[in-house]
């Protein structure tokens, strides 16, 4: 193949700007990225205390995912996420609110697909997966029981979605839980296409609006992207790593997942504008 021919193949196409299943990071100077989190809502307090000392004027801050799921503090911790972000956002100078970001991780994945449970083709088999996967904690917490999904189920699907619409009730009891959930972004990235945030992973063969569910669960791909990048991104950074290996750098890809939520460390990194880590904060 020429050269030619190999910079069309890798040439990105980005989304449209009218696309809001993606957030674009405009005019950034240092951006934070803080890994997955899983309910651990005390090292994220202690995270967002250093923060305080340490972010500047100007920085974005983009959260990978997995707030949800295996930790037992799911409530507590949605609601840190609010109260640093309104702490955020009540620093002069202005703060834009696109400039805090959100994405959606495997845990918030499930979760969306939980409280769609009636429309799933087998009711049961899924919800165990779920379960399975860590969503157990998250349905806990919002005051379901897997036994009433069950018998539901066993009842009919008029039944699973009375039991769907009364989590989707218990959120909204929860002040601010509904609308943090309705704003996660499926990735992010800056205007200048240098830098891509994802929570797991993605499929390199795939430009981003056709990922379906790369961004969740294609983190074995990951490998290849750190050799050979993805698409002309100069760095592409995630959030989650089934392994837990912490703060693991390459040329062309960060993962910075250490293990929150399973004993291990929370991590957040800041990065300037070509990718390269400027400070790191570790809770």
């Amino acid at each position: 193949m020429s050269d030619a021919a190999q910079n069309v193949t890798q040439t990105i196409s980005l989304p449209p700007e009218t696309d809001k299943r993606f957030a674009i990071l405009r005019k950034c100077r240092r951006i934070w990225a803080i890994a997955s989190i899983h309910g651990d809502v005390e090292r994220l307090a202690a995270l967002h205390n250093g923060l305080t000392d340490r972010y500047e004027a100007g920085d974005r801050f983009v959260y990978l995912g997995n707030y949800y799921g295996h930790g037992q503090a799911v409530l507590e911790t949605v609601d840190e996420l609010l109260r640093f972000r309104r702490i955020l956002l009540a620093q002069p100078p202005y703060t834009h609110l696109e400039d805090i970001v959100y994405l959606r991780g495997r845990q918030e994945e499930m979760w969306r697909k939980m409280l769609q449970l009636q429309f799933a083709g087998d009711c049961q088999e899924i919800l165990d997966w779920m379960l399975e996967r860590g969503a157990d904690t998250t349905l806990a917490a919002y005051g379901g029981r897997a036994a009433d999904a069950r018998a539901a189920i066993m009842e009919g699907l008029l039944a699973v979605s009375r039991w769907t619409g009364t989590l989707r009730q218990a959120i909204r009891g929860h002040a601010g839980h509904h609308d943090f959930m309705t704003g996660f972004r499926r990735a992010a990235y800056t205007d200048d296409g240098a830098l891509l945030f994802v929570s797991a992973g993605l499929d390199p063969s795939r430009d981003l609006t056709e990922q379906e569910d790369g961004f969740w669960w294609n983190s074995q791909d990951f490998a290849e992207i750190a050799a050979s990048g993805y698409r002309d991104f100069t760095r592409l950074v995630r959030g989650y790593d089934p392994a837990r290996e912490g703060i693991v750098e390459h040329e062309m890809a960060l993962s910075i997942d250490g293990g929150a939520g399973f004993g291990g460390p929370l991590n957040a990194v800041c990065l300037d504008a070509a990718g390269h880590i400027v400070d790191q904060i570790s809770a």
